[in-house]
């Protein structure tokens, strides 16, 4: 935790494989939150409402599940999914193993930011900064690797992180620099 800082998970992206081949046609016509419209795309979407999250289901047997706001969501939504098929006669794991890929969370560090100073003092070093294309600053970390959008107002969003520990480090690294060029 970082004091005046909350950061919020937003978003936890996890991927599996729950068989060796699944038969998408199927699956849609007989689950009523399926999806499936080759033309447009390969995968099936499947939602699941309560936790909220979607599945991105592949004839190859992967899966990847995102819209979930923590990883013990991810584990109940995967065995609801793992469930729902083998309800349909699919062979598939009763408690799919996953890993989560990503992480997406917000702060607000509750100061206005000068994004121009930001990327005198910092040269550029990790940094994307097109105000007339975006009006965010992309800073990339290295270790964890991620990368945080940094916007004027003093908000924050985090991505490319595997834990929330690696959001949290990501915004100390920054806040440190910040400090250290006296910008916040």
């Amino acid at each position: 935790m970082i004091e005046g800082v909350d950061i919020r998970v937003e978003n936890v992206v996890a991927n599996a494989r729950i068989a060796e081949e699944l038969d998408l046609q199927y699956i849609e016509s007989k689950l009523e939150a399926a999806v499936f419209t080759k033309k447009k795309f390969p995968g099936l979407v499947y939602r699941t409402k309560e936790p909220k999250s979607a599945f991105l289901i592949f004839r190859s047997g992967k899966v990847v599940c995102t819209g979930s706001k923590t990883e013990e969501n991810v584990r109940v939504v995967m065995d609801r999914l793992s469930a729902d098929l083998r309800s349909l006669g699919i062979e598939v794991a009763e408690h799919p193993e996953f890993k989560v890929q990503n992480i997406v969370a917000s702060a607000n560090i509750g100061k206005e930011l000068n994004l121009g100073a930001i990327v005198v003092g910092l040269e550029l070093e990790g940094m994307e900064y097109e105000p007339e294309v975006f009006p965010g600053l992309v800073y990339r970390i290295k270790d964890p690797k991620s990368a945080i959008l940094i916007f004027s107002s003093g908000r924050l969003v985090i991505t490319g992180g595997k834990t929330i520990e690696n959001c949290e480090t990501s915004v100390k690294i920054l806040l440190e620099k910040l400090r250290t060029l006296k910008l916040y």
